[in-house]
């Protein structure tokens, strides 16, 4: 059998996983001498390389010592915990990354305890040793009490240790500079154990899918058991125990990043299989002649669920490809088939889907996703989903962990609290505060932006789901109402400048605005509707001043996140390919009076 080792990277966001996978592909030689490679070269997803974070799993692989290694990069945020789930079956070890001042976060237990559960080997990497303040001993004391409390066998917990940093492109079995990551290749080769191969009939679960233009969908899993072939009659093998006969077309596998193309793959590899048709993922391509089927790959619950309807404002179609309820439909069934994490059920309206996902993150990407593709949608306000537990209403909770300066420790612990969080540890690290709460999953929406305005911008926030637990009762909404557009017109810099005074303006003079649009926030706690279309009126006597829009305040930019974040109950966001507005649901403002009647009733 060849020599094989598949191993995935884990860690929490922003740790150096996609980093250090940079530095394990040129320590392979993927890369000519004189080729450019750039940074991050896993994150290849234009909302990836915006947002500096991993979304999509990947695999690449290099030749070391005449051994093939398969590296996974998968993602560090919570709400992408299903890529996570699904390609650790690929896996035989895990590198876990940890930074050296921060430590284990609430990402780094949720990611290691899926591990331990597979029982893959796992090697830990204390990264980012050259930071100021680091605390490298301390870090691995405390990751050695996480795979404690994980419940990690005696030999999980005898885990090798490495220093260093993915940035500089140095790792160590102890805490001193070397010139390369050499020791910590060394180290897969001899912890990391070959995969098993099991003698017997095919089996290769779908982990994972590619797509090309020119060979359709493309299955990727690791072959558990026998030998897949190029022109083979194959079974892809249901989880309700059907099964379908199919014949693999072309087989490849991966090397450095890209893939080639092979005429058979045995067990222990990670391979792309193309000619199989409507397979989901999850399946297994088995046997022709005796298919089994592997174990169905259980995925965590979604906790968060939106509405996504068509665009019906005013300004329908003037800017998206698809438009209709048929293609949300048919683009949100697609997603379905690689997001696992996600589900759609529909609505008594049929414009509207409800999508239920992990979070806003997880949500976010996809409605960005989708109107970068040419789509335009409205969605509502998130909710978390409640559940009935032993006759008792339950709603998620997370952990939350800050990291804030010392003098602003106590505005963060006040804003958790007022969202019904309870503080269960506070220690002081260099200055810093580092606290972790338990909190409703209701309370972290529109959390993050008020954290950053009130610790100027110091607080570093992460939550991970913890289990469900009952209702923690009413949490106070946004406290400012908004102020809502009277008419459809252009908005002009005089009608503006008149009301400065009223609020903080989303908008500038010269942009398009429709009745019922949200244009900007009210300095009151109530709803206020303007005229922001009206010119001044011209008469035959020159005026003194002159009228130039240089007094007016910017307008507020928000991200999608942060709108998703704003909206209330009457609100939604309608999503084209060049703008994300604000509206309400009801845009005559008779229709809102009436409907706020009817709920007062």
């Amino acid at each position: 059998m060849q020599n094989i080792r598949n191993i995935a990277i884990i860690a929490h966001v922003d740790h150096g996983k996609t980093t250090l996978v940079d530095k394990i592909l040129h320590s392979g030689n993927v890369f000519r001498e004189n080729q450019e490679s750039g940074e991050l070269i896993m994150d290849n997803n234009d909302i990836e390389r915006e947002r500096g974070i991993t979304i999509f799993s990947k695999n690449a692989s290099v030749m070391y010592k005449d051994v093939k290694i398969n590296v996974i990069d998968t993602p560090g945020h919570a709400d992408f915990g299903g890529e996570v789930e699904r390609v650790l079956k690929m896996a035989d070890g895990v590198i876990l990354l940890v930074d050296a001042f921060e430590g284990p976060m609430p990402q780094t237990r949720f990611v290691l305890g899926k591990a331990l559960e597979l029982g893959l080997k796992p090697l830990v990497v204390i990264n980012k040793v050259d930071k100021e303040n680091c605390r490298p001993d301390e870090v691995y004391d405390k990751v050695f009490e996480l795979f404690f409390n994980l419940d990690a066998t005696e030999e999980q917990l005898d885990f090798p240790a490495y220093y260093g940093s993915s940035k500089q492109g140095w790792f160590n079995t102890e805490n001193v500079r070397t010139e390369n990551i050499l020791p910590l290749m060394d180290g897969i080769l001899e912890h990391v154990p070959a995969p098993e191969a099991h003698e017997g009939d095919l089996q290769m679960q779908i982990t994972s899918l590619d797509y090309s233009k020119f060979l359709g969908r493309i299955a990727v899993g690791k072959v558990t058991r026998g030998v897949i072939k190029e022109g083979d009659w194959v079974a892809l093998a249901k989880p309700d125990g059907t099964s379908k006969k199919q014949k693999v077309k072309e087989i490849y596998t991966f090397s450095g990043l890209g893939k080639v193309k092979a005429t058979e793959v045995k067990a222990g590899d990670i391979c792309a299989v193309v000619g199989i048709d409507g397979f989901q993922i999850g399946d297994t391509i088995a046997d022709a002649e005796n298919p089994e089927a592997l174990p169905v790959m259980h995925i965590d619950e979604p906790t968060m669920n939106m509405s996504f309807g068509i665009n019906n404002s005013p300004f329908f179609g003037k800017d998206g490809k698809f438009v209709t309820s048929r293609h949300l439909v048919d683009r949100l069934t697609d997603e379905l088939e690689r997001n696992l994490a996600l589900r759609v059920e529909p609505t008594d309206d049929s414009n509207t889907q409800l999508v239920y996902g992990r979070g806003i993150m997880h949500l976010s990407v996809l409605i960005e996703t989708m109107r970068r593709e040419g789509y335009e949608l409205t969605v509502g306000q998130p909710q978390v989903i409640f559940k009935e537990i032993d006759g008792v209403k339950c709603e998620p909770y997370e952990t939350l962990v800050i990291d804030v300066p010392d003098d602003y420790s106590s505005k963060a612990i006040d804003l958790v609290t007022q969202r019904k969080g309870d503080l269960l540890v506070m220690e002081a690290k260099e200055g810093m505060q580092h606290l972790e709460f338990e909190i409703p999953s209701r309370g972290l929406i529109g959390l993050r932006s008020l954290m950053l305005t009130s610790t100027a911008g110091e607080a570093v926030m992460a939550h991970n789901f913890l289990e469900y637990k009952p209702f923690k009762g009413a949490i106070a909404g946004r406290s400012a109402g908004v102020i809502i557009s009277k008419d459809q017109g252009v908005s002009t810099p005089y009608s503006i400048d008149k009301l400065q005074d009223r609020g903080k303006f989303f908008i500038e003079p010269g942009e398009e605005v429709y009745e019922g649009m949200i244009i900007g926030e009210h300095s009151r706690n109530n709803d206020l509707v303007v005229n922001v279309i009206e010119a001044k009126k011209l008469n035959n006597i020159r005026a003194a001043g002159k009228d130039d829009s240089s007094s007016i305040a910017p307008k507020i930019e928000m991200t999608l996140e942060e709108c998703m974040e704003y909206i209330q109950a009457d609100e939604c966001i309608e999503v084209t390919p060049n703008y994300i507005r604000l509206r309400k649901i009801h845009l005559k403002e008779t229709d809102r009076k009436r409907y706020e009647k009817s709920m007062g009733a």
